[in-house]
């Protein structure tokens, strides 16, 4: 039962991990596309989950994870996931998620999210989020199952609230949206991923997007 509720504390929107500001490209993306509507934000948030967080960022919290507090192992996947991101916005995003998420465990104690934070300023790791969510909650007693879905959650939830804070969607109809992820969150999560899978993205509209915001004189976050 604890670890049910340490995984919904992880993935409550409230926990300070620095997501905020990150957009994970959806800003731009508005600004790009023009008017978007909640059957467009549906099918988005759909494309992300199944072509980004299951093949990408899941793969690379749960190698992570397998790593066991390993910081050469952690380090690896740390590396590999700056190369495999496009664009310095998405990348330099979530090296800040990830060191603000490092930061709140660290000061609730965490003695691994202490150790990663010396290996990010030593170089050993560089701190993208997936990567340090699924290092910190190996040690927070999730299991893998846990882990998975507290990340995907995570992510369904914060396009939700960017969606809304940029007047896409109401608050109660972006509710309704981030429900209908569940079922398909819940399916990629039960989906075995071997121990050498390759991290794998396929959004190029949003990286071009993501971009072209990186350049913009007017914008509520960062990426």
């Amino acid at each position: 039962m604890m670890s049910i509720l340490q995984a919904m504390w992880q993935a409550d929107g409230s926990f300070p991990n620095g997501s905020f500001a990150f957009s994970y490209g959806l800003e731009g993306f508005v600004v790009l596309r023009g008017k978007l509507d909640a059957t467009d934000l549906s099918e988005l948030m759909s494309t992300i989950i199944r072509q980004r967080w299951a093949t990408f960022d899941r793969v690379a919290l749960l190698r992570a994870f397998r790593a066991k507090g390993d910081p050469a192992l952690i380090g690896a996947v740390d590396r590999e996931v700056e190369a495999a991101t496009f664009g310095e916005a998405l990348r330099s995003g979530s090296r800040r998620n990830g060191a603000s998420f490092l930061n709140a465990h660290a000061r609730l104690g965490s003695p691994i999210a202490a150790a990663l934070r010396s290996d990010i300023r030593t170089g050993t790791c560089l701190g993208h989020m997936a990567v340090m969510q699924g290092a910190v909650w190996q040690e927070t007693g999730l299991d893998e199952r846990l882990a998975q879905l507290a990340s995907g959650y995570a992510v369904a939830s914060g396009l939700v609230t960017t969606a809304v804070r940029l007047g896409v969607v109401g608050a109660l109809q972006g509710q309704g949206l981030l429900r209908a992820c569940l079922p398909e969150i819940a399916r990629l999560a039960a989906i075995d991923s071997p121990e050498n899978e390759e991290l794998s993205s396929f959004l190029p509209v949003l990286e071009i997007a993501s971009a072209r915001h990186a350049k913009a004189d007017l914008r509520l976050f960062a990426n």
